[in-house]
């Protein structure tokens, strides 16, 4: 029975260092959670003071990104306007030259189509009315009429007699194309 009351003492014994040893974890853990929640608490306060100045910090930096990315931007604009530019002008030449090689392939065929009916040009008109003047002349020298001087011919282009020569021409034309026509329609 010796025995038996031995290890009663040493549990008893063994007890009471266990309890004491549970306590000191119990404070060691009580004073580390108490630390960490002072931590999180010191973290949160410095956020907060630093928080505005960290956000300052970052909008200066964000105006100056956007500055520098708005004269990027820009530069880029302009090249892509003076592009732009160039290839509208290069498309207006080319429209402008397209449109003056069709009105020359209008008149062309106007013309062609106009010979075709007998219809007289501007050479033929202007060529008649020098042979309608030659004739004058030369009517006039052999009635004895004085002809008259080149200067005043030229200041005066058509005189009523050029005007009525080109006007019956271009009557007797327009009544040769009318009868032309006729016939081939009929």
């Amino acid at each position: 029975m010796a025995k038996f009351k031995k290890s009663t003492k040493k549990s008893t014994a063994g007890n009471a260092g266990a309890q004491d040893q549970s306590a000191r974890l119990s404070k060691t853990l009580s004073e580390s959670a108490s630390q960490i929640w002072l931590a999180g608490m010191g973290a949160f306060g410095r956020a907060q003071a630093e928080g505005n100045k960290l956000f300052e910090v970052l909008v200066k930096e964000g105006t100056s990104l956007e500055q520098s990315a708005r004269k990027l931007a820009g530069g880029r604009a302009d090249a892509v306007r003076d592009a732009v530019e160039n290839r509208v002008s290069q498309t207006r030449e080319r429209a402008v030259d397209t449109w003056d090689k069709l009105e020359k392939v209008f008149e062309d065929r106007v013309q062609r189509a106009l010979t075709k009916l007998g219809v007289p040009g501007r050479d033929d008109l202007s060529a008649l009315m020098d042979r309608v003047d030659t004739l004058n002349a030369q009517l006039r020298r052999v009635n004895g009429a004085p002809a008259p001087r080149k200067a005043a011919r030229k200041a005066a282009p058509r005189t009523a007699a050029r005007k009525a020569a080109s006007s019956k021409a271009a009557k007797s034309t327009a009544k040769k194309t009318a009868r032309k026509v006729a016939r081939k329609t009929t």
